[in-house]
């Protein structure tokens, strides 16, 4: 191994537009989603060692068992690659946990690019999305993070030339949700055409986003978690541009076209006590670009 520590920042992600299109015989559900990533970060430093695998968390609280998604990339890397060593992992958690931002997700591309680094390459960037896609349908975003359209079950990544500058006020409630429990209780009719829709109101000029925010999963987690509600009318009210749950939730966010109207917006957020409040813009950086 030529280089024997990496360092990588595994940003966010939020949805701005989520639309469920159809169910697989799999139990998957197809869509069609805008995906932004952000610059909130969870931090990875890999070292390698002679064989065994070794992982240190710090900050947010994450279940390290069998089921993490750092633990699965870190096994399903050296099973591909055939590789022997080991490494040892150290993920300090800034990314708000099972709260629709894709952290996991994050985590786990982050952890095969590094990997691969650290091991002079074995592995193609064709054979690391093939992976990916087995760890989970948003791990392959972000081995590229970029505003992109993503398709079939988040798979089929198009990136988005044009995304705007823009600024996000997060807030996440304090209690988690269960990604499978909101998909096994949508009750929708599935949209058709909507990645045609998508590419006209993309193809304008300049993007209305209080008409492009949509999430069809909002409705299914607001109904259990009315807190989602007084959220997003709190941010309108706060002077955001729109505002929309993530992914499955409960993280919800406002969208501002300045920091200056995010930070004014934030002063009138945080004494409401919602649970987490941060500000975000749009990631422009590779996973190992610092």
């Amino acid at each position: 191994m030529t280089v024997r520590t990496l360092t990588a920042k595994a940003p966010a992600k939020l949805n701005l537009r989520l639309k469920v299109t159809g169910r697989r015989p799999d139990g998957y559900h197809e869509l069609v989603s805008v995906m932004v990533p952000v610059d909130i970060c969870d931090v990875l430093e890999f070292q390698a060692m002679p064989e065994k695998v070794e992982l240190a968390w710090e900050g947010l609280p994450v279940p390290v068992d069998e089921n993490n998604l750092v633990t699965r990339a870190i096994q399903a890397f050296f099973v591909r690659s055939g590789l022997k060593g080991g490494v040892f992992a150290r993920v300090t958690k800034n990314i708000p946990v099972a709260a629709g931002m894709g952290g996991g997700s994050s985590d786990a591309a982050a952890t095969l690019l590094c990997l691969n680094h650290l091991c002079s390459g074995p592995l193609t960037f064709e054979t690391l999305r093939d992976l990916a896609l087995k760890l989970g349908a948003d791990v392959p975003f972000f081995l590229e993070p970029r505003p992109s359209i993503a398709r079939g079950i988040g798979e089929i990544l198009e990136p988005i030339a044009r995304w705007p500058e823009l600024w996000y006020l997060i807030v996440t409630p304090r209690f988690q949700v269960s990604t499978a429990w909101v998909y096994g209780n949508l009750r929708l009719g599935l949209t058709s055409n909507e990645y045609g829709r998508i590419k006209d109101q993309l193809g304008k000029e300049s993007l209305v986003i209080s008409q492009f925010l949509e999430n069809d999963l909002e409705s299914v987690t607001s109904a259990k978690f009315p807190m989602l509600d007084r959220i997003k009318k709190t941010l309108l009210d706060a002077g955001a541009e729109g505002a929309l749950m993530t992914g499955s939730g409960p993280t919800v966010f406002g969208v501002f076209g300045s920091r200056e109207k995010a930070e004014v917006a934030r002063k009138k957020i945080v004494p409401h006590d919602f649970g987490r409040v941060l500000l975000a813009t749009n990631w422009k950086k590779g996973i190992m670009d610092h």
